[in-house]
């Protein structure tokens, strides 16, 4: 695999973690590149515009948190979340099977124990779930993101999209759906100042109720963990 030296905001960033951080960010540099999920030419910015980009959400994560990353493809951010917060646990819900190997491959290339890889669609797995955090980044617009995710999350659950400059412009467009879902709060946020440059511009949506799954979907059965429950179980 290819080496990339790190920058120096990465060790600040990832701390005594940095080593696995390395060995993840060869991986993408590697057999990411070879097998489509990451472009040649991003290889050059990995560590700055995906790597870090990604690392910073942690400001916003709880403590002991289950996540998971709708769509997860090359493990942006989901994978990056699990290496700096072994504290997590992160389901990592992938449809496309190329995607769920490589993410299975890098789970086990970095010992990362509190993650689980799921080949599956957001949708079809709507009312499994009740968990802390949904994570997502490059997956859709808000407005279909949104109704994806949020029948994932516990009652005050939170979606953090990572989003680019349309984030202020997408967030309006998706305020009736948001409503739909009885979500009470949905900001822009920006997180990483003083870390990565541009800081890292973040949606934030919270549920206020249980988000119904879609009609047709059984919805009967729960996973997921609770804070302080056990732990049931990146389009």
């Amino acid at each position: 695999m290819p080496s990339l030296p790190a920058p120096s905001a990465a060790r600040e960033i990832f701390g005594d973690a940095l080593p696995l951080a390395e060995r993840y960010t060869a991986f993408l540099a590697g057999p990411g590149v070879e097998r489509g999920l990451i472009g040649p030419r991003e290889v050059e910015r990995l560590w700055d515009r995906h790597v870090l980009n990604c690392a910073v959400l942690t400001e916003l994560v709880p403590e002991s948190a289950n996540v998971i990353d709708v769509g997860s493809g090359a493990g942006l951010p989901g994978i990056v979340l699990a290496i700096m917060r072994p504290d997590l646990s992160v389901t990592l819900l992938e449809p496309l099977l190329r995607r769920t190997v490589f993410l299975q491959e890098c789970v086990d290339l970095l010992s990362l124990s509190h993650v689980t890889v799921r080949r599956a669609r957001a949708e079809e797995v709507a009312g499994e779930y009740a968990v802390d955090v949904v994570t997502a980044r490059a997956v859709a617009p808000l407005e279909r993101l949104a109704g994806w995710a949020l029948p994932l999350l516990r009652p005050e659950g939170e979606l953090l999209a990572l989003k680019g400059e349309r984030a202020a412009a997408e967030l309006d467009e998706a305020r009736p759906v948001l409503e739909k879902f009885g979500v009470r709060v949905a900001e822009v946020l920006h997180v990483g100042h003083g870390k990565v440059e541009p800081p890292t511009t973040v949606v934030r949506a919270v549920a206020g109720r249980v988000p119904q799954p879609p009609k047709g979907r059984s919805g009967s059965r729960r996973g997921g963990r609770r804070r302080g429950g056990a732990h049931g179980r990146k389009r």
